[in-house]
């Protein structure tokens, strides 16, 4: 793998390892024979040396993020479009440019509000367009109140997330944000009562569903409303709209962890 990067850009060239797929596929609990979106995730790693990491885990912000002054970081939600299929063994490229970075005044403290933009190609095809939009926050930010969820679902799917289900996609997707697998710095520093299911695996399993229900997926749009802990079981819900889907995440209390679209 090799990775170039500046202030506007950051290219990484990987080979997409089948086995690597195939350790995702056994944690997520699928075939390991099939390409399921979202597979970009454990591929392209931001593999930086310890001391180039914050205090969270992460890589420290200043580079192509700049640094806002807000040390606490979540993947606030996500448009991907599908274009075509990866060939596993092979040589791909993904591109991520800034398109936004923009610091304000929420509700709930200071906010830094971030969208890159990323391009998965492989010998000259684009295979996936995606803006991820993170969220950066004040160290000790306060949670506001979370959504009800819907439950005029005609589609369910019940899951209870492990610690060993976490581990595993953090290793797999080299996400060392400390929320997901140090219990203690989840509660004692950043204030949840858990560990912290990964947003980008929330995602995962609604696009499963949504790949499942529509024979196929050419877009889907995501934004995370509420964290959901280690502890709480959830329900993946779906029901038909406009040709696509409507999908969100239900925790066992009610809450709304996470809502999309599909097509």
């Amino acid at each position: 793998m090799t990775m170039t990067q500046d202030q506007d850009r950051s290219v990484c060239d990987d080979i997409l390892d089948p086995a690597r797929l195939s350790a995702l596929a056994a944690t997520l609990g699928l075939s390991g024979e099939a390409i399921r979106p979202f597979w970009h995730q454990i591929y392209f790693w931001n593999a930086q040396p310890g001391s180039d990491l914050g205090v969270d885990g992460h890589p420290k912000t200043g580079a192509l993020i700049p640094d806002m002054g807000l040390p606490r970081r979540m993947w606030a939600g996500g448009r991907l479009r599908f274009h075509a299929r990866p060939t596993l063994g092979q040589t791909a490229r993904k591109s991520t440019t800034l398109l936004s970075a923009n610091r304000k005044q929420g509700r709930t403290g200071a906010l830094g509000l971030v969208t890159l933009h990323h391009e998965i190609s492989q010998g000259g095809t684009l295979l996936v367009s995606e803006e991820q939009d993170l969220i950066y926050r004040e160290a000790d930010a306060k949670s506001g109140t979370p959504p009800r969820a819907a439950t005029d679902e005609t589609e369910a799917r019940s899951h209870n997330f492990t610690t060993t289900e976490l581990f595993r996609y953090s290793a797999l997707t080299f996400n060392g944000h400390r929320i997901h697998y140090d219990r203690d710095y989840a509660r004692n520093v950043e204030g949840y009562d858990g560990l912290v299911v990964h947003g980008p695996l929330l995602a995962q399993y609604l696009m499963i569903m949504a790949e499942d229900l529509l024979g196929g997926l050419s877009t889907f749009d995501f934004r995370a409303t509420a964290p959901l802990l280690d502890h709480q079981s959830v329900t993946f819900c779906a029901k038909p709209v406009d040709g696509g889907l409507t999908l969100w995440a239900r925790a066992e209390d009610g809450r709304q962890c996470m809502s999309a679209t599909a097509s």
